[in-house]
C-alpha cells in the first residue's frame, strides 16, 4: 500500500500531464445515477445523466511525478449541466492532497497493479478495505487524433462549502478499446455492473492541462 505523509508540499496550478490510460464513455440513466453514484450532498437530488466517463489513467509526467487515477463523472447536474468528479482514487499522497487543494477534487488513497500487454490491460485498485476496482480491457486497430474540444470537461466541484469551476484541456492519440472483464466492490465505487460502455478508447499518449480554477456560487449546480 502506498505510504502517507504528514506533511506534503505545495503544488499549486495550472498542471501540465502526460501520460496513457483508457476512457469509457457511458451513456448514464438518472435514476441510477442518484441511487449508485455515491454522490455527496452537494450534488444529491441533481443528477441529469447522459454522457459520462469512467477513466483509468497512468500519468508518466506530473508536477507531483508520476501517479496512477481512477475516476468516475456520472453525466452532468443541475440545470447547467455541469460535471464533477464524484468518485476518485489516486495512489500519490502528493496528487491526493493538491487535488483537494487545488480544485476540490475528492481523491481517495489507494494501491493500483496495472500489468500492460501488447493488446491488452489488466488493471486492479485497492485499498485497505478491499478490492475497488478490477478490470480487463482489450485494444488494438489505427492511431486517431482525439481532444477535448470533442469532449469538453466543465468540471466544477464543491468541498467544504466553496465551489471550483475547472475547464481541463487536452489532446493525445487514441484506439477502439474493449472491456472485455469488470469486478468491484459496490460499496467503494458506484457499482457499474450493470452499465455498458458506450465507447471505449486507449489513449496513447497524451497531454493534458488542469488551469487554475475559478470560485463560482454554490447554485451553479
Amino acid at each position: 500500500m502506498p505510504k502517507q505523509t504528514h506533511l506534503t508540499p505545495e503544488f499549486p496550478p495550472p498542471w501540465t500531464l502526460k501520460g496513457e490510460g483508457i476512457l469509457l464513455l457511458y451513456r448514464f440513466d438518472k435514476s441510477w445515477v442518484e441511487s449508485a453514484g455515491h454522490l455527496p450532498p452537494s450534488l444529491q437530488g441533481k443528477a441529469r445523466g447522459g454522457l459520462g466517463y469512467v477513466m483509468l489513467v497512468d500519468y508518466q509526467e506530473s508536477p507531483v511525478g508520476p501517479y496512477r487515477e481512477l475516476l468516475l463523472i456520472p453525466g452532468t447536474f443541475g440545470q447547467k449541466g455541469s460535471q464533477a468528479i464524484t468518485s476518485i482514487f489516486v495512489d500519490s499522497p502528493e496528487s491526493l492532497s493538491s487535488g483537494r487543494k487545488n480544485w476540490n477534487i475528492p481523491k481517495q488513497l489507494a494501491s493500483f497493479h496495472w500489468k500492460k500487454e501488447k493488446n491488452r490491460d489488466h488493471v486492479q485498485v485497492q485499498t485497505e478495505k478491499g478490492v475497488v476496482f478490477s478490470a480487463e480491457i482489450s485494444h488494438g486497430g489505427l492511431s486517431f487524433p482525439i481532444s477535448t474540444s470533442l469532449l469538453p470537461f466543465r468540471l466544477v466541484q464543491t468541498m467544504e462549502g466553496k465551489t471550483l469551476a475547472t475547464r481541463p484541456q487536452g489532446r493525445g492519440w487514441g484506439k477502439l478499446a474493449r472491456m472485455r472483464h469488470l469486478s468491484l466492490d459496490p460499496r467503494l465505487f458506484p457499482d457499474l455492473r450493470s452499465c455498458t460502455p458506450w465507447l471505449a478508447l486507449r489513449v496513447q499518449p497524451f497531454i493534458l492541462q488542469f488551469p487554475v480554477p475559478k470560485s463560482v456560487p454554490d447554485e451553479i449546480i
